[in-house]
């Protein structure tokens, strides 16, 4: 889940929504890969949250341990990677944001990614640029929660199965959707926000191979 990335620092820090609560699926992770039922029982009613997402309890806590695992090798090679990059993962899917002035960063943040088990693919949109600062972070935190409460707010979308997150301006998404229409319609909300430069998804279509 987006939410779990460490954030910090000033150029480095981005913005992201995900639908379900961080902490239910901390739980569900330690209770379904533990085989501890209780655990999950004792979230209470929250975990049907993640529940109703389509990758379901189980894909949720298998990515949130594999976004641990990638967060941890990030951290003991360098700590600034966790300030200065984003993570999300999603079915084994591990998208890479963040900008950074050093392409070594972008290069040696990929290298590690692919090392953890359960990594199906590594999808780099890391940004090697000058650009940033309390502005430009200020705008990209803007521009996350702004299209966050919009598919929330859109009966037609299910905002559930979509992760946000905005660096520079540029909006990547990544998720599942339940047809082309309901993705061209979470995009026509992003383009009708101020600041955005462009869109980037690695959202997949539901029963799409």
């Amino acid at each position: 889940m987006a939410w779990m990335t460490i954030n910090g620092g000033e150029r480095g820090q981005r913005t992201r929504y995900g639908a379900a609560a961080t902490l239910v699926l901390w739980l569900a992770a330690g209770a379904l890969l533990t085989g501890c039922a209780g655990t999950v029982v004792g979230a209470g009613a929250t975990a049907g949250v993640a529940a109703y997402q389509e990758r379901g309890l189980e894909g949720a806590a298998r990515d949130l341990k594999v976004q641990a695992a990638i967060t941890e090798l990030w951290f003991n090679f360098d700590h600034t990677f966790v300030v200065h990059l984003g993570l999300n993962v999603y079915e084994g899917r591990a998208l890479l944001t963040g900008a950074v002035d050093d392409a070594k960063v972008r290069a040696d943040a990929v290298r590690l990614s692919w090392k953890v088990e359960g990594v199906k693919e590594v999808l780099n949109e890391i940004q090697v640029t000058d650009e940033g600062g309390a502005v430009v972070m200020a705008r990209d935190t803007w521009i996350t929660a702004q299209l966050a409460s919009r598919i929330t707010f859109d009966e037609t979308i299910l905002a559930i199965n979509y992760d946000i997150e905005t660096v520079t301006g540029i909006v990547y998404l990544i998720g599942i959707a339940q047809n082309q229409d309901e993705l061209d319609r979470v995009k026509a909300h992003a383009r009708t926000l101020f600041y955005v430069k462009k869109i980037i998804s690695h959202v997949r279509i539901k029963g799409a191979s």
